[in-house]
């Protein structure tokens, strides 16, 4: 089932879930912290999208996968494959100029003469995510395994997004969702989000909302902590912490389902659910 934990700001949501659910194989924790990677990391890179993109480069083309990767032997000599140089300025902030040999694309110029499907390596990873599901799904620029990572990208709401965008420009939500789009692919039965709504636009939120159905209905427990009335409407079952913050806070105030809270409005979650219901 959902699990939605609720409760005003420092009541406790992330204590409770993070102290009570063990950490063992089979639970997956998806949190905002940040991503590890370098400025040069990115979507492609990050979840493991490059690997089939690069070998189904080289084999099109006779060449070795190296060649194709903007950290390796593809990269552009100049700015060594950052794609921008930098500039410090000792005290100030460093400045970043886009590399006036490579144009930004992060690659040497010989290598961006290799195509697959019609498109160079720098066209590749510019494309957004939902570009890329449709390039990879089909015909000659058909990539199983590359189709089903863009794919739980696409699930989590992150269509937007390019495959090359450097992971430092993401948001926490972002990273969060991107992680999860990872950790898809797990076998864990147990999935905790802390605030996966954060930053998402409300049609994206109703894409999370399918996501987090097709979890619980292939047979996932999924614990939430959220904010989000949407989220709290969709649940299955409520934890409602409070009644305030801090010192105030670290009871549980409600337990039930979406309707019984809305009924009681014993809690300002409740009250606020209510209103959103427009009960």
């Amino acid at each position: 089932m959902l699990c939605v934990i609720t409760g005003v700001a420092g009541s406790g949501k992330s204590s409770l879930v993070h102290g009570s659910v063990p950490a063992p194989e089979g639970v997956v924790s998806v949190d905002q912290a940040p991503i590890r990677g370098s400025r040069r990391s990115n979507p492609a890179t990050y979840t493991g999208l490059l690997d089939p993109i690069r070998k189904a480069f080289a084999k099109a083309n006779g060449v070795k996968p190296a060649l194709f990767s903007a950290n390796s032997e593809g990269a552009c000599p100049t700015c060594n494959g950052a794609g921008v140089i930098y500039t410090d300025l000792a005290i100030m902030q460093s400045v970043a100029t886009t590399c006036e040999d490579c144009g930004g694309k992060r690659f040497d110029a010989s290598v961006l003469e290799y195509h697959f499907g019609g498109r160079d390596i720098s066209e590749v990873l510019a494309m957004s995510v939902a570009e890329a599901e449709e390039f990879f799904r089909e015909g000659e620029s058909r990539i199983p395994a590359a189709h089903r990572i863009v794919e739980r990208m696409a699930d989590v709401g992150l269509g937007y997004l390019t495959l090359g965008q450097p992971l430092t420009t993401l948001s926490g939500g972002e990273r969060q969702r991107l992680k999860l789009a990872v950790h898809m692919a797990d076998k864990g039965g147990v999935y905790v989000l802390d605030e996966p709504t954060t930053g998402l636009h409300l049609a994206d939120v109703e894409q999370l909302l399918g996501l987090l159905d097709r979890l619980v209905d292939s047979g996932k427990s999924v614990i939430v902590i959220e904010h989000h009335q949407a989220v709290m409407a969709h649940a299955d079952w409520i934890v409602d912490l409070g009644p305030g913050a801090g010192h105030d806070g670290g009871r549980i105030v409600f337990e039930g389902t979406p309707a019984e809270l809305v009924a009681a409005r014993s809690t300002l979650t409740g009250e606020h659910l209510a209103q959103y219901v427009g009960a």
